[in-house]
């Protein structure tokens, strides 16, 4: 505000106005000073743009992504050196006695006791012939480059005289040496890129093995949606069962204190899964809950090939058995068989290593005095199930077979030299000789019968009467002279009442019966035979009829469902009803994934059996209507054996020709030799017949009879 002065001009004062005070104006604006941010601030924002660039989605993918793939390398590192570490010392067996001793399975930890001991004592063996191998190796390359050497020379003279240049004398060497040269040059170029190359190419099968095994944390592992294979906690079961659809099950589970809980047993860890006993509440059903199988599984995340519900013995209680999700997908791994190629077995008191169950535990199977029957689909293992069966039983060197294939495809040819009769072919001809071998052991089984009468001590070798494909032989509408058909299912079929017969006493005297069979139907496959087998098992079937056709009614009423076993997918998959293979206490039947083993591995086995065995000769099947020669089926039936017992040449003559040998007795076959020189005569106190002898007779006649076709 400004002060107004005024001058004095002598002038009269006026009147006094009012003054309006004006406010001085505001100064002009000055560009304003650049703002100071302080230094905090930057660095807050900073670390913002970093953690925003840390968190983000891609950031953390990449991250994962990087970390899983270094991580499959030294997974796959560790991988690796522990299969060497175990391939070079005997860890893998001192770890299969500790787990077998863990489960209380004394025989299995004895078995893998043994092996450790093999394998030290070959290690051993190793490292004493290392001590030599100095030695041995200075000879042999002493031997090599003399040898060289004098290959060379000995080239050299005759270019030399063939040239007749005697400067050709060295020629040999000379390119020897170039050859050499060569190679070096090829190595030397060559070396450079293999070492670059090299540790890359190791990394890259190091990284194979990992991914393989997915040998990575589990946070860095591809993300899976969250309720495929879901942890089996209490809650999870309950909320399965609760939402069943049963509704007595719903309201019980509500009404429960603790929500249902108390129904269930302890969760137990059972190999590939886990497997929990559900004590249903009143007025609830166990075939309620195995009808619902499916959506059970469903409501528990798994496929329904993954749950299997089985019938304990305590009241009202169903066992769940759920797989870890896709463990069922995963092979199993190659058979014992293949992988112990010192593996022998015994009729009496061994098992076969058939497979595993699906809790992983080993299925060993019994074949001692047990009828089997194996059926199924076509296509989905049946044959390769019950051929290594009998491949493990073909180890024992005391145990016969007799076999029909009535498939005729080669299935079974790997047995020629193992088993006595060896028929192969799907025609009516070969129905009727697979039909004559079976009555031909009814009479075997008969014999043996009429000797432990005698002597009810005798112990007689184990004979196998195995017919694959054995719908073929049922469904055959052939009858022989007297009008009796082979095939049916009466009492007038010949193929029937034969295996009826074994069923009924063959056991006994060791006589067994196996038969394998497709599709099972009253027609292919009668009450009285599928029921008169000991250890009968089933691959996928497509009705619970035909499942109670194969196991009976009650492995089926106890949960064995065959019939739900997924076709194509579960090839090999049995579900076993028998006491010769070890189950949960309280079960009737067992589900058992069997080891596969192909043309080129059954061979194998095969011939390490024939190599314990002492020269079997197979008969193999004959067309029927044939003119027999007596004298030749004899010398056919001693095959390569210097002598052999009349008894035994008579049941070979049987198992060749039922229809003309099947009735003969000794004395018929003392008069068939008598005057060839080849009379059966004694050794050691029992009757036998001596090939050379015979052999000679028949050559004598072939001579004459040439002779007089001449004249």
């Amino acid at each position: 505000m400004g002060t107004v002065h005024h001058l004095d001009d002598h002038r009269p004062t006026p009147p006094a106005e009012p003054v309006t005070l004006v406010k001085d104006p505001a100064p002009a604006p000055a560009s304003p000073p650049s703002p100071t941010v302080p230094q905090g601030s930057r660095i807050v924002r900073t670390g913002r743009a970093v953690r925003r660039v840390a968190t983000h989605d891609r950031t953390r993918s990449t991250a994962r992504f990087t970390v899983r793939h270094g991580m499959y390398v030294v997974g796959g590192g560790r991988i690796v050196a522990r299969r060497a570490w175990e391939g070079r010392t005997a860890a893998r067996y001192e770890r299969m006695l500790r787990a077998a001793e863990a489960a209380g399975n004394l025989e299995l930890a004895t078995e893998w006791e043994e092996r450790g001991q093999r394998f030290r004592a070959a290690r051993h063996q190793r490292r004493m012939d290392l001590l030599s191998a100095p030695v041995k190796a200075a000879k042999g390359a002493a031997a090599g480059l003399g040898i060289t050497a004098g290959g060379l020379l000995l080239l050299g003279i005759i270019l030399a005289v063939a040239n007749e240049n005697f400067a050709d004398l060295a020629t040999p060497t000379l390119a020897l040496i170039e050859l050499v040269r060569w190679i070096i040059v090829i190595i030397t170029v060559v070396w450079g890129p293999l070492v670059i190359l090299g540790p890359w190419a190791a990394l890259l099968a190091l990284w194979g093995v990992g991914r393989h095994q997915q040998a990575a944390p589990q946070w860095v592992l591809p993300e899976r949606p969250a309720d495929v294979g879901a942890p089996i906690t209490p809650s999870v079961v309950v909320t399965a069962l609760r939402d069943l659809g049963i509704a007595p099950m719903r309201k019980a589970v509500k009404e429960m204190g603790d929500a249902g809980a108390a129904m269930l047993g302890p969760i137990r860890i059972a190999g590939c899964g886990v497997e929990v006993d559900v004590t249903l509440p009143s007025g609830v059903a166990t075939d309620e809950v195995q009808k619902r199988r499916r959506k059970l599984a469903e409501n528990l995340n798994r496929h329904e090939h993954e749950v299997f519900i089985t019938i304990p013995q305590a009241a009202r209680t169903v066992r769940l058995w759920i797989a870890d999700s896709g463990a069922l997908d995963e092979p199993i791994g190659p058979s014992p068989l293949v992988l112990d190629e010192a593996a022998t077995a015994d009729y009496k008191k061994g098992k076969a290593p058939w497979g595993r169950t699906l809790r992983g535990d080993a299925a060993e199977l019994s074949a001692y005095q047990r009828h089997v029957l194996i059926t199924g689909r076509s296509n989905q293992g049946k044959t390769a199930a019950m051929r290594s069966f009998a491949l493990w039983l073909a180890l024992d060197p005391s145990v016969q077979f007799w076999i029909a294939d009535l498939k005729g495809v080669g299935d079974w040819s790997m047995f020629d030299g193992i088993a006595d009769v060896l028929i192969e072919g799907p025609s009516d001809d070969h129905v009727v000789q697979a039909t004559e071998m079976v009555e031909a052991a009814v009479d075997e089984m008969n014999r043996r019968i009429e000797v432990r009468h005698g002597d009810p001590h005798a112990v007689f070798p184990p004979l196998i009467v195995n017919v694959d494909e054995a719908q073929v032989a049922f469904m055959c509408p052939v009858v022989d002279k007297e009008k009796r058909p082979y095939g049916g299912a009466k009492a007038t079929s010949r193929y029937f009442m034969a295996v009826r017969k074994i069923h009924n006493q063959g056991r006994a005297v060791d006589v067994l019966m196996w038969q394998g069979t497709q599709d099972p139907t009253d027609q292919n496959l009668p009450k009285l035979v599928r029921e008169g087998a000991h250890t009968r098992a089933s691959l996928v079937l497509g009705t619970e009829s035909q499942a109670r056709m194969a196991l009976g009614d009650k492995a089926v009423d106890d949960g064995a469902a065959p019939q739900q076993l997924r076709q194509g997918l579960d090839r090999g998959t049995l579900v076993v009803a028998s006491d010769g293979i070890d189950m949960p206490s309280g079960q009737s039947s067992i589900t058992v994934r069997t080891h596969y083993l192909t043309d080129e591995q059954a061979v194998q086995v095969a011939e390490r059996a024939k190599a314990l065995r002492n020269g079997v000769t197979t008969l193999h099947a004959v067309e029927s209507g044939e003119e027999r020669d007596p004298l030749t089926d004899v010398m056919t039936v001693l095959a390569d054996s210097s002598r052999v017992l009349t008894t035994d040449v008579l049941k070979r003559l049987t198992a060749l020709s039922e229809d003309t040998y099947g009735k003969w007795s000794h004395l018929d076959l003392k008069r068939v030799l008598d005057g060839t020189g080849a009379e059966p005569y004694k050794s050691d106190g029992r009757m036998v017949i001596a090939r050379d002898r015979l052999f000679r007779h028949l050559a004598d006649r072939d001579t004459e009879g040439s002779a007089s076709a001449a004249e």
